[in-house]
């Protein structure tokens, strides 16, 4: 690739999509390999390697049977920045391209596009090497059987770490004369995972002391000086957040006070982009300072639903703001016109990670004038900058504190502040963008929908639910074949890839959300049917249990992955809360079981590790506990419905469940089911602020009504 086209990457990738294939031979002829023809923007990124590419399906893995060659299987994302630089300095390489196309065939895999791939070689890489990550390159047998798993590496040896080039030739001579030796390590291999896909389902017996084990364990590695958890790289990890706060409205203030605090530093950290809003992926300190800079649509969504959970229990507007500032950078910067969300940003721009996101003192100087110094002082900028010479910005001091220290009015300086970012945003505006995968997945568009929808019907925002609304449309009407079954991606065009459990369970999640924002009964009924063919595609009623990939998909040789929630939340616990909640609002009693059989998989491992099955905890506990069943009456887009509707919406209200009776003949009203008693309808918020005090009880964190 060269200067130009680092340089802009995106407008590359473009032009290769609008590329007329129709001539082009099934190579992909001299300029390409047969990568040309993906939709995938990470494939794509590597249709001009001189590597003989392939992509997974039959013609590959025959290819390697009928010339007995090895497998090297790379796996990766559009906007990862390890995969930009191994392919920059290997996958372009002539040779390194020709000792692997006489020795291997080759095969590009888009994790985003193949979940299923990437999770069953994941956990490969964590049975060879104990970590994974990306770039993941697997060497395996012509029938799909791993022996060798490693991340990124350089060309040649250095600074200590192995060189790819010398390792494709040990690979290639123990292939020829050492056949035996890799045998073993397939069978050695498999045995493993073989073992790893046989979890002991268990009951629970004792929920809370699971509870208090998960805090023990959450508590034992929190950052209490700078919030989060570790001491070194640090992810968000929403759905940590999440459980915080319902420990924490449950009586556990210590609980709510982790949570509360971690998402103020993640604000102010420069892992938050002060300018243009949202989050980058993590960050590689303990600070939130340095992050990784691209830009994920799944971080947005989660980070988005638990600032509206951390306002809801805690009704600091610090929360609201946070979610809508995630808004407005996805209505900019990640919305399709057709109203679907694309996938991400990446770290990279201009060959280099973070130029997109970095300034320096001069520049802002310039640009600013005369309010360069209050600026600069706000956001932690200096001519010595705070990352290899540049800044990159973030909030060290609150701006309350900070206003004091400044002796001048909070509204004055927040308003010349809003003007300074206004101002270097229009300017960053101008520099060439990161690339952005428009790719719109169904289960990341699931989250975000769930997202927006939550959002508006709190704040009352008929804007983000029609984003929500519209974006489900375009699901439905894109991402589903005549039949119904849902589709994993949408690239001018839908990926002919059938949707996998994470697409159902994420996108039904968002439907859900959307009825109880709208009350519109089109939702839930589509959402129940979501259910119905979650059950058909993905339980068996042989094994009694429900897998990742539907009966109907390309299956991986084992299922090799104990469930369990990390950055996103396990398919199966959300599938489980979604069953749960949609058993009550649509009498449909039958959901109750298949909630515990998506659950009983993961509850051994539960008990070992609780805090990694926060998502699975919570579903217990809303299996465990009755519902506050809200019921609606009334004609549903009326003014005052909408009222009392964000009145319920607005509180923290644990294991809510709504529904809706149309009547367009008496006056809008609510009645509330809760601990077995059912309360009178009410019809002014006033009224139904205080049935649902009464209904759900006090906050027992303050004493006080909830909010």
């Amino acid at each position: 690739m060269n200067t130009t086209t680092m340089r802009d990457s995106g407008a590359h990738l473009a032009g290769l999509l609008a590329i007329d294939k129709t001539s082009l031979p099934a190579d992909g002829g001299e300029r390409f390999n047969r990568l040309i023809f993906s939709k995938s923007p990470y494939l794509l990124q590597h249709a001009e390697n001189p590597v003989d590419w392939y992509e997974w399906g039959d013609d590959a893995f025959e290819l390697a049977r009928r010339e007995d060659r090895p497998i090297l299987l790379s796996i990766g994302y559009a906007t990862c920045h390890w995969c930009h630089v191994m392919a920059h300095e290997s996958f372009e390489d002539q040779e390194v391209a020709a000792l692997l196309n006489r020795d291997f065939v080759c095969i590009k895999v888009d994790r985003e596009e193949r979940p299923d791939i990437d999770e069953f070689f994941m956990t490969v890489a964590q049975v060879l090497t104990g970590s994974g990550g990306w770039p993941l390159n697997i060497f395996m047998t012509p029938d799909k059987r791993p022996f060798f798993a490693m991340t990124y590496l350089p060309k040649n040896d250095r600074r200590g770490m192995r060189g790819l080039l010398g390792l494709l030739a040990n690979i290639a001579t123990l292939w020829r004369r050492q056949p035996d030796k890799i045998e073993n390590s397939c069978n050695a291999i498999m045995e493993t995972l073989e073992n790893i896909s046989q979890p002991i389902p268990q009951e629970v017996t004792d929920l809370d002391e699971l509870n208090q084990d998960a805090f023990r364990q959450l508590s034992g590695i929190y950052d209490d000086e700078l919030g989060g958890f570790g001491t070194s790289t640090k992810f968000p990890m929403p759905l940590n957040l999440s459980w915080l706060i319902e420990q924490g409205v449950a009586g556990n203030s210590e609980s709510l006070d982790m949570a509360l605090f971690t998402l103020h530093m993640i604000r102010s950290g420069g892992i938050w982009d002060q300018l243009g809003g949202g989050l980058h992926r993590y960050a590689v300190n303990q600070k939130w300072l340095v992050p990784h800079f691209e830009k994920m649509l799944y971080d947005q969504a989660m980070l988005a639903l638990v600032s509206l959970e951390a306002f809801q229990a805690a009704s600091e507007p610090f929360f609201m703001d946070m979610a809508l500032d995630i808004f407005g950078f996805v209505a900019h910067d990640l919305t399709s016109p057709q109203g679907g969300f694309y996938a991400a940003l990446d770290a990279d721009s201009e060959g280099e990670e973070g130029t997109y996101y970095l300034w320096t003192k001069q520049e802002i100087d310039e640009i600013l004038g005369a309010d360069a110094p209050l600026f600069c002082r706000f956001y932690d900028v200096s001519s010595y900058g705070n990352f290899e010479g540049n800044v990159i910005l973030n909030i060290p001091v609150d701006l309350e504190r900070f206003c004091i220290n400044e002796g001048r009015e909070q509204n004055e300086l927040e308003g010349v502040l809003e003007d300074c970012c206004s101002r270097l945003l229009e300017q960053r505006e101008s520099r060439i963008h990161p690339l952005r995968d428009e790719k719109i997945i169904t289960a990341w568009n699931g989250l975000m929908i769930a997202a927006l929808a939550k959002g508006g019907a709190i704040c009352g925002s008929q804007d983000l639910i029609e984003r929500a609304d519209r974006a489900a449309r375009f699901i439905l009407h894109n991402l589903r074949r005549s039949d119904g079954r849902l589709l994993r991606s949408f690239m001018a065009g839908p990926a002919d890839i059938p949707a996998f459990l994470e697409d159902y369970a994420f996108f039904t999640c968002g439907l859900i959300e959307l009825f109880e924002a709208t009350l519109d009964q089109f939702w839930l009924d589509t959402a129940v049917r979501m259910a119905d063919e979650t059950v058909r595609l993905f339980y068996s009623s042989a094994s009694v249990e429900f897998s990742k990939s539907g009966h109907d998909a390309e299956q991986m040789p084992v299922r090799a992955s104990l469930e369990h929630d990390g950055v996103l939340p396990s398919p199966f616990s959300l599938a489980a809360k979604n069953f749960i909640r949609l058993a009550h609002s649509s009498d449909r009693p039958d959901l109750l079981d298949h909630a515990h059989g998506l659950l009983a998989s993961s509850l051994d491992d539960a008990r070992r590790h609780p805090s990694a099955h926060l998502g699975a905890l919570q579903a217990l506990a809303m299996l465990e506990h009755e519902p506050v069943l809200v019921t609606f009456r009334g004609t549903r887009d009326s003014a005052v419905l909408r009222e009392l509707l964000q009145q319920v919406k607005v509180r923290y209200i644990p294991n809510l469940v709504i529904t809706c009776e149309p009547d367009g003949n008496s006056a809008p009203s609510v009645a509330i089911c809760a601990r077995g008693t059912c309360y009178p309808p009410v019809s002014s918020p006033v009224d139904l602020a205080r049935a649902l005090s009464q209904a759900v009880a006090v906050n027992p964190v303050s004493g006080d009504p909830l909010p």
